[in-house]
C-alpha cells in the first residue's frame, strides 16, 4: 500500500483553507507554525502536487489543493464519526454535542428548554452555533456540527431529518391597523405591500414570501431587518406589518410594545421545526433522542402559545427523493 496522508496533515490543510494564513491557522491547530508549515509541505511532497501558492503577502490554494480540501473534510468528518460512535455506543447524550440553531429559532425556543436538558443530562456538554441555515448546514456536513435545529421547508439533500412540530404564523401590526380587529384574519386581505421581511439568507423570509402565494413577487422591494426584534422595530415604528412564528409569539416578544398579533384563518401558513444530522454520524441516536426531548417540553401542560404538534410516530425517515416528509 502507498504511503497515505495523514489526518493531521489533512487538518492542517483545511485549516489553512479556512483562515489562508500560517500563524493563524496553526493556533486553530494548537501548533506552532514551523509545524503547520511542515505538516502541509509533507503533504505537497506526498501526493506528488503543490496544493498552496505562498508569497510575502498572499495565501491561497491551488486548484488541486481546492479539490484536496474537499476531500479532506469527508475524510475527517468520516473519521470524527468513527470515533464518537465509539464514545456515543455506551452513554447517550453525554460528552461534547455541538448543536447548530437559526437565529428565528434559538432566543424563542432554547431558553425553555436548556435548563430542563442539562437538568436531566448533567453530563452532556452542549456547544451551540448561532447561524444561517445554509451555513449551519455546511458545517454540518464537514463535521463541524454534529446536529442543527432548523425549520422546513429547506432543502436538506441527503441528511437525515427528524421532525419536530409545526410553528403556525400570526400576523402582527399595530393596534390602530384596521385588520387586527378582527380575532382573525384572512392572508387574502393583507396588502402584501405593506410586508416587512427579513433580509435575504434568513428561511423565514422565504416562509413568508411562500405564504403570500401569487402575490409574492410584491414582497421582494420591501425595507428587510436583521432579526426578529428588529422586525419588530420596524412595525412598531408605522413601516408595515409582518407575519410571526408562534414560538417567538409564545416567548413575549411583543412584550412591551403596541403591537398586536391575530391569528391567520386556517389553512393558515406554518414551518415546521426539524432537527438534522448526518446519516452517517454516530449523533444520529442522540438527534433522536434531543427531538424526544423537545417534543416533551413542547407538549407541557400549561405551555402558553404552543403550536401544533405534528401527527407523526417515534421516528420520521427522509424519503428516497431526499426531500423532508411534510
Amino acid at each position: 500500500m502507498p504511503a497515505l496522508p495523514t489526518l493531521r496533515q489533512l487538518g492542517y490543510l483545511v485549516a489553512l483553507s479556512e483562515h489562508l494564513n500560517f500563524r493563524i491557522a496553526a493556533e486553530a491547530q494548537l501548533v506552532t507554525q514551523s509545524t503547520l508549515s511542515a505538516g502541509i509541505k509533507e503533504l505537497e511532497t506526498l501526493l506528488g502536487a503543490q496544493l498552496v501558492e505562498r508569497d510575502k503577502r498572499n495565501v491561497r490554494l491551488t486548484t488541486v489543493g481546492e479539490d484536496v480540501v474537499a476531500r479532506a473534510r469527508e475524510l475527517l468528518a468520516a473519521a470524527t464519526d468513527l470515533a464518537e460512535a465509539a464514545r456515543a455506543a455506551t452513554r447517550p447524550l453525554s460528552g461534547s454535542l455541538r448543536l447548530g440553531v437559526i437565529p428565528t429559532i434559538a432566543p424563542y425556543l432554547l431558553p425553555g428548554v436548556l435548563p430542563a436538558l442539562r437538568r436531566a443530562h448533567g453530563e452532556l456538554k452542549l456547544y451551540l452555533r448561532e447561524d444561517l441555515t445554509r451555513r449551519l448546514l455546511e458545517r454540518l456536513r464537514a463535521g463541524r456540527l454534529d446536529v442543527a435545529l432548523i425549520a422546513l421547508p429547506f432543502d436538506t439533500g441527503d441528511l437525515y431529518v427528524r421532525e419536530l412540530f409545526e410553528d403556525e404564523f400570526s400576523f402582527v401590526a399595530r393596534e390602530a391597523d384596521p385588520a387586527v380587529r378582527s380575532k382573525n384574519v384572512a392572508l387574502r386581505t393583507i396588502d402584501t405591500g405593506e410586508m416587512l421581511l427579513l433580509e435575504e439568507g434568513h428561511c423565514l423570509r422565504d416562509h413568508a414570501i411562500a405564504a403570500c402565494g401569487p402575490r409574492r413577487t410584491r414582497l421582494e422591494s420591501r425595507v428587510e431587518a436583521t432579526s426578529l426584534p428588529t422586525l419588530i422595530q420596524m412595525v412598531e415604528g408605522g413601516l408595515g406589518v409582518t407575519l410571526l412564528p408562534g414560538i417567538a409569539l409564545a416567548a413575549g416578544i411583543l412584550k412591551g410594545t403596541r403591537l398586536v398579533a391575530r391569528p391567520l384563518l386556517p389553512p393558515g401558513p406554518s414551518r415546521t421545526l426539524a432537527l438534522v444530522a448526518r446519516r452517517t454520524s454516530p449523533r444520529r441516536r442522540d438527534a433522536d433522542l434531543l427531538a424526544g426531548f423537545f417534543l416533551e417540553q413542547h407538549r407541557r401542560p400549561g405551555r402558553p402559545g404552543a403550536s401544533t404538534l405534528l401527527r407523526a410516530g417515534p421516528s420520521l425517515r427522509t424519503p428516497p427523493s431526499g426531500r423532508p416528509p411534510r
